[in-house]
């Protein structure tokens, strides 16, 4: 089914690099990353490497009491309001936005819910006992509350409110999920994405014992580095990437901004192992495949590919290999958000869609951060490095790869 009649017309972001696209955009441009040291998961010796990449101020909400939430939600909030605001839609009590609420469906997608307000439970439980419980602990954390059921009540919509799960690949697979709603007509228009926040004891620890993470603590800002030969790992990132899904003529009819058009999507699972990619690549390069039929595109017509690329061995090899042979005959111009704003997990194939489409608006293709020496595992794609690279590609694909052997592909047309 060809999709290309569904529409972004907003955008939002909170990343490491600042509070919305325009601070974002500017920083993965400079090639510069964001990690650097954090006193919260520095737990002595044995302990994960203590460095992330988090946004500058996650206290920031467009709701009252914001600060009883979990960061994780107060990212999707800021993220949310700045799509909505782009989309020449006034909400979060600026005026009643000029929509039917049961035709708008808020799709989110997260790894892991409100997990720091969980970890700060726990620890509450243990130290003083139940009683010293906040009764606001369930509502904080629980996946669906802490991601599309806090925003749809902060929108005050009555149309479809779903959480997504699919570990790195949430994000963008909210935003398939949300494009089918407005594809079957179930809504009229769907704000969509992603948001995590794990970058927490707990959680750093657990990645650090799989041996996902970097360990380079000397020179954190230089500890991503996606396809580069010294890579050893992903550096913990946090965020929210928030798009506002149209169709066509619904979006004409208001006189909305068609940023880019979402031509196609698909999702895949490997079936190989809890954790490593299959070996050949299968899962992606099935999605890949699928996306560009639902499109009605080819591989020739890719011009450029914003690659999951986390910066650990196997995940990169794998994913370049992919790409290497999808497009051998006319390779696209790659890119790698993760080397300037760490991985941040379930919101990062959300942030990645929204960056996508700036590379569409522009031109332009932001260089992978930190990519100094190329690696032989990794050589044969046409990565951008260094500087910005303006060649005004007019099809591009967001790749999301996710723990579980979840793939998801995201097409997109100037």
């Amino acid at each position: 089914m060809a999709t290309d009649r569904i529409v972004v017309t907003g955008t939002g972001l909170v990343t490491a690099a600042g509070g919305d696209a325009d601070s974002t955009w500017r920083t993965l441009c400079e090639g510069r990353g964001t990690a650097r040291h954090d006193p919260g998961l520095d737990g002595g010796p044995g302990g994960p490497a203590p460095i992330s990449c988090r946004p500058p101020h996650p206290e920031d909400a467009p709701v009252r009491q914001g600060w009883r939430l979990d960061r994780s939600t107060r990212y999707l909030l800021t993220a949310a309001r700045e799509a909505l605001r782009e989309a020449g839609i006034a909400a979060f009590g600026e005026r009643d936005p000029d929509w039917e609420p049961e035709r708008v469906a808020v799709v989110i997608g997260s790894a892991a819910g409100g997990v720091a307000v969980l970890e700060h439970a726990h620890r509450r439980l243990l130290e003083r006992g139940p009683g010293a419980l906040s009764p606001l602990t369930l509502t904080g954390y629980l996946p669906n509350l802490s991601a599309a059921a806090h925003l749809a009540l902060a929108l005050r919509t009555t149309g479809p409110a779903l959480h997504t799960s699919t570990a790195c690949a949430s994000g963008a697979t909210a935003i398939a999920h949300a494009a089918l709603l407005l594809a079957t007509g179930a809504c009229d228009l769907a704000v969509a994405g992603g948001t995590d926040a794990m970058a927490t004891p707990l959680c750093a620890a657990a990645f650090a014992r799989t041996g996902a993470l970097s360990r380079r603590t000397d020179r954190p800002a230089t500890a991503s580095r996606p396809f580069d030969r010294d890579r050893d790992g992903f550096v913990l990132g946090e965020g929210a990437g928030v798009l506002v899904l149209e169709r066509a003529a619904d979006a004409a009819a208001r006189r909305a901004p068609a940023l880019a058009h979402l031509a196609g999507w698909a999702a895949t699972s490997d079936a190989h192992h809890p954790t490593a990619p299959a070996p050949d690549g299968r899962g992606l390069r099935r999605a890949v495949a699928l996306a560009l039929r639902a499109a009605d595109a080819a591989p020739g017509e890719v011009e450029h590919v914003n690659a999951h690329g986390t910066g650990t061995p196997q995940g990169d090899r794998v994913e370049a290999a992919a790409i290497r042979d999808l497009y051998a005959r006319t390779p696209p111009s790659v890119t790698s958000a993760k080397g300037a704003l760490g991985h941040t997990m379930g919101a990062a194939g959300a942030i990645e869609a929204a960056l996508t489409v700036r590379t569409l608006r522009t031109g332009t293709v932001p260089p992978t951060a930190n990519h100094d020496a190329p690696d032989p595992g990794t050589a044969g794609i046409d990565l951008v490095t260094g500087t910005p690279r303006h060649h005004g590609p007019r099809l591009a694909l967001s790749h999301s790869l996710g723990f579980g052997g979840h793939n998801a592909v995201l097409v997109l047309r100037r």
